[in-house]
């Protein structure tokens, strides 16, 4: 009966393993495709934000630090942001979301025009097309911590299973085995002694 349980046990821990390689080598195929889309998003941020810092030293240098911050403070807010989940190979990583598009018309962005000049109306222009950007960044980074995370939990039960548990059945079942051809033995020797006493 327990080398029964343990050889059931030693195949279940085997297709365990198996199972979780699997799930493993998938999570870092999805984890490395995330990162290269998170790469291209992040040059995109990184130019879209120099291009715009470019545009307000010019305008700052046209219309005053004071002048800008004074049209800064009487824009108009950044859209709000819904967000929810999303289920990668068991992960569940977040999905964040615009509710409007914060790229704008010039005259919808809440600042006098005659106040304004062309640098910060391409300085506004440029920030607005970098938030999309980073909402996408964020959401792309934060599912790349939780599948590293879950990679590395894979990882730890693959070898948990694969260099402690799977072994420790191996050597159980082999053990028994073991005690169980000597007992055989054993009882072939008794018989045949019986065997031998009987017939003399």
């Amino acid at each position: 009966m327990d080398l029964l349980e343990m050889r059931e046990r030693l195949e279940l821990a085997e297709k365990g393993h198996d199972l979780l390689e699997e799930k493993r080598d998938a999570l870092v195929m999805e984890f490395f495709d995330i990162i290269k889309e998170a790469k291209g998003i992040r040059e995109d941020v990184e130019e879209e934000m120099e291009k715009a810092f470019k545009n307000l030293i010019k305008a700052q240098a046209t219309l005053s630090y004071d002048e800008v911050e004074s049209i800064s403070e009487s824009t108009t807010e950044c859209p709000e942001i819904d967000t929810s989940e999303n289920n990668v190979m068991g992960v569940t990583v977040p999905v964040i979301e615009l509710k409007e598009d914060p790229e704008r018309d010039i005259d919808e962005r809440g600042y006098p025009l005659t106040e304004s000049n062309q640098y910060l109306d391409k300085a506004t222009e440029h920030f607005e097309k970098a938030i999309k950007k980073i909402i996408d960044l964020a959401e792309i980074e934060e599912s790349v911590r939780l599948l590293s995370e879950e990679i590395e939990s894979t990882k730890r039960r693959v070898n948990a299973l694969e260099y402690n548990l799977i072994p420790k059945f191996e050597n159980t079942v082999d053990y028994i085995e073991m005690k169980l051809d000597e007992m055989e033995r054993e009882s072939f020797f008794r018989l045949k002694r019986i065997k031998d006493k009987l017939e003399r």
